[in-house]
């Protein structure tokens, strides 16, 4: 604010619609200035190489009226910000017309409304002009002007204590309002859980907490995406999130929290081993693949219970499960070498032929690389089901006709065991 010309308020909505537009009209030069730049940005190149490229283009715009119009007036609003975010000479004016067309702007939660909108919400959280840089980087001895003894000093975000009302006023605005307009919030803040200095000012956490309530269903969703960035920015309200989204019955909802289950191990560990247990037992295939995927995070908290769920799983009623938990078999196997548990046989006798074809590529890699182990395995497969091997040395003979016979004799005969191929890891 400029001390000398404080301010004055708008009185009605109506005087400042009639302001707007007869700023709007004044400033017909910066319309055609933004509207040739948006030209330059929307029509593809090759129309300029047609006969009549005008005709061409205009068109190609006509189709598209509504998103350059969309355009236009984001980038007028923009310019708008500018002036009024002026730290020499604000200019107050513009700064009610540019607020109240941001309200009016921000109507979908994708494309201009997103990133601009939230560049602009950011700029007014801060009362930084739009554009400004809002941090220093560290500089390198990649750089010329590199000195290793000076010391930059670094004042990161300061937020704006009057900038912080009117972004909030504005966040209000779109929680209070229809579906896709607190859609765009939510979209608003897994942007602004980047800039962790906005997070509490702007209560991002609470209205995430709010938004978790939400009948209009991608709302629920779109958190559960973002639910991993709160956990790192506020671990109490991430928790609380995390509560909340977990009891929603919604299908979709559940499938959001498995897929970012891995992502919530590495943050708060035990804490998220409850929500694997229950998506364990949904009846959605989608959740359990997902959770199924995930069981191998497991490992990093405890070895020995990884061991257990892997044994546990290995005998689940879903064949998803079942097929999934190949993947985590070679940290298994490296972790328990001897595979107490019998899980390898318990899969290879599963039946299941997608199942087979996945563990026989993995035996193949233990023959080559860790063949005491791999004897082991094939050992208790071959006293539960002799049979059962022929798959394996099928193409085991194809590969290396040697090593079928080798390994036959050291399971029929009592031979000799074979030495490994190479000497890699698994």
């Amino acid at each position: 604010m400029d001390p000398d010309f404080p301010p004055i308020h708008p009185k009605d909505v109506d005087n400042l619609i009639e302001k707007t537009l007869s700023i709007f009209d004044a400033e017909l030069v910066v319309f055609e200035r933004h509207l040739e730049s948006i030209v330059e940005i929307m029509v593809p190149y090759k129309m300029s190489l047609t006969q009549k490229p005008f005709e061409e283009y205009e068109k190609w715009l006509i189709n598209r009226k509504e998103e350059v119009a969309e355009r236009i007036l984001f980038a007028i609003c923009t310019d708008w910000f500018s002036r009024s975010l002026d730290e020499i000479a604000p200019d107050t004016e513009r700064w009610w017309i540019a607020i109240f067309m941001l309200n009016g702007l921000c109507q979908k939660p994708h494309g201009q409304s997103v990133y601009q909108g939230y560049h602009l919400l950011e700029s007014i959280a801060l009362a930084s002009r739009p554009g400004a840089w809002h941090s220093t980087k560290e500089s390198g001895p990649h750089e010329m002007s590199w000195d290793p003894n000076a010391k930059v000093p670094r004042y990161g975000i300061i937020v704006h204590e009057r900038g912080l009302e009117s972004a909030l006023w504005l966040m209000e605005r779109l929680e209070k309002s229809e579906n896709n307009r607190r859609l765009l919030l939510i979209e608003w803040a897994a942007l602004l859980l980047e800039r962790q200095e906005l997070v509490v000012p702007l209560g991002i956490g609470e209205k995430m907490l709010r938004a978790a309530d939400d009948n209009f269903i991608e709302i629920p969703i779109r958190l559960t995406i973002c639910l991993p960035r709160l956990v790192e920015a506020d671990l109490e309200t991430g928790l609380k999130l995390l509560e909340k989204l977990s009891n929603r019955e919604e299908v979709n909802v559940q499938r959001g929290l498995a897929d970012v289950l891995t992502r919530l191990f590495r943050r708060i560990e035990w804490k998220a081993l409850p929500y694997l247990e229950k998506m364990l037992l949904s009846n959605d295939k989608t959740v359990l693949a997902a959770a199924s995927s995930t069981v191998g995070d497991i490992r990093f908290l405890d070895e020995g219970l990884f061991g257990d769920k892997l044994s546990e799983l290995s005998t689940h009623s879903e064949i998803i499960v079942r097929r999934n938990l190949v993947s985590h078999l070679r940290n298994y196997i490296t972790i328990f070498p001897e595979d107490e548990r019998g899980i390898f046989s318990t899969l290879w006798l599963d039946g299941d032929e997608v199942l087979a074809i996945r563990l026989r590529e993995l035996l193949l890699r233990l023959d080559e690389v860790n063949t005491e182990c791999f004897a082991l395995i094939i050992k208790k497969i071959h006293s539960a089901k002799a049979s059962s091997l022929q798959s394996l040395w099928e193409v085991l003979d194809v590969r290396r006709k040697d090593r079928t016979v080798q390994w036959k004799k050291y399971l029929d005969e009592g031979g000799k065991l074979p030495g490994p191929i190479y000497s890699d890891n698994l």
